[in-house]
């Protein structure tokens, strides 16, 4: 074959030409090629860890059986909490002549978290003098331990007492456990109707919470605080192993407010402290007006070692959320 010579220039610019726009259209069609991957890989479903959903995923805890045994639903809280709350409506109980909310200070609750492939269970009962014994005798038949039994406030009619349990185990028996338990004393375990979620209750409660510096939630008439602690809290009951007790479970501060007319509000709950906050915390309560009711401990093998500290008054609403705030600010909690 003869090689072609005296090829005119032009036509060797359209050769060259084409050879340029053949190199572009490659170029184009790869960079269209990695757009795509690129659109498809985002577009996958992500959790939060930024994992595709595509992958397969820790299955979340079953905690229908729990709310079978028991006999009461709950509902998830942060830390994987399941949290179930056992009000006291069947009871009149005035403090001071103020008689008590159920979500002020008569709530009995149990909360069940996960620890490997067994559950760590801790509760608060509100129980009347009564029930106490027969109470205390069914959950030690249970395997159910005492942690703490005392009260909670002064000078209420009739008398109550709050009873701390703990239990680690598989977390069905133990439910069955508090059923039974609970099943000699007269509390509801019946659900029932939520209370009427208004706005304006009688305190100005987003005042209230630029004193308090947190947010607060309404839960019925009841305007409730709970603040974390800023360092963790661990127990190591049972199973010998140090874990992590998330604030659900009942190390933050608990602070209420029901409205009692004129601006004002009856105030109860308690102070998470350490050894060394507890005296700068009953200083900043009483220079505010505010009685300390009790100072104990809740559990058994905390550490630190946690003092509750409970409180009571009925005043001014504000004037008592600054008293608060002076007693928080005395306490490592996270800010709001």
């Amino acid at each position: 074959m003869k090689r072609v010579r005296n090829i005119p220039r032009r036509v060797l610019g359209h050769i060259s030409l084409a050879r340029k726009t053949r190199r572009v259209v490659l170029c184009l069609v790869a960079c269209a090629a990695a757009a795509l991957f690129v659109l498809v890989a985002c577009s996958a479903p992500q959790n939060q860890s930024g994992q595709s959903n595509n992958q397969p995923q820790a299955a979340t805890a079953d905690w229908k059986p729990v709310e079978q045994a028991l006999g009461k639903a709950g509902s998830m809280q942060p830390g994987d909490v399941y949290k179930v709350s056992l009000p006291r409506s069947d009871l009149k109980v005035t403090v001071s002549g103020v008689e008590l909310k159920p979500a002020l200070a008569l709530g009995s609750w149990i909360a069940f978290k996960k620890s490997g492939d067994m559950t760590m269970v801790m509760g608060d009962l509100v129980l009347t003098e009564d029930e106490v014994t027969p109470v205390l005798t069914k959950l030690q038949e249970g395997g159910v331990e005492i942690s703490a039994l005392h009260n909670h406030v002064l000078h209420e009619s009739r008398r109550i007492m709050y009873m701390h349990i703990h239990a680690m185990g598989d977390g069905a028996k133990i439910a069955r456990a508090i059923h039974d338990a609970l099943s000699v004393s007269k509390t509801p375990f019946a659900g029932s109707p939520a209370p009427a979620q208004s706005q304006d209750i009688g305190i100005d409660t987003k005042q209230i919470d630029q004193i308090m510096g947190q947010t607060g939630k309404l839960n019925g008439v009841v305007y409730q605080y709970s603040i974390a602690r800023a360092d963790d809290v661990t127990d190591t009951a049972m199973n010998g192993r140090a874990e992590i007790i998330p604030p659900a479970m009942g190390v933050a501060q608990a602070i209420n407010f029901q409205p009692t007319a004129g601006g004002k509000a009856a105030i109860t709950g308690d102070f998470v402290l350490i050894a060394s906050e507890v005296n700068p915390v009953i200083k900043a309560l009483r220079d505010n007006g505010i009685e300390v009711t009790a100072l104990h401990s809740h559990m058994l093998t905390d550490s630190p070692h946690l003092f509750f500290m409970h409180f009571w008054a009925n005043d001014d609403a504000q004037k008592l959320a600054r008293g608060l705030r002076a007693a928080l600010d005395k306490v490592n909690v996270k800010k709001g």
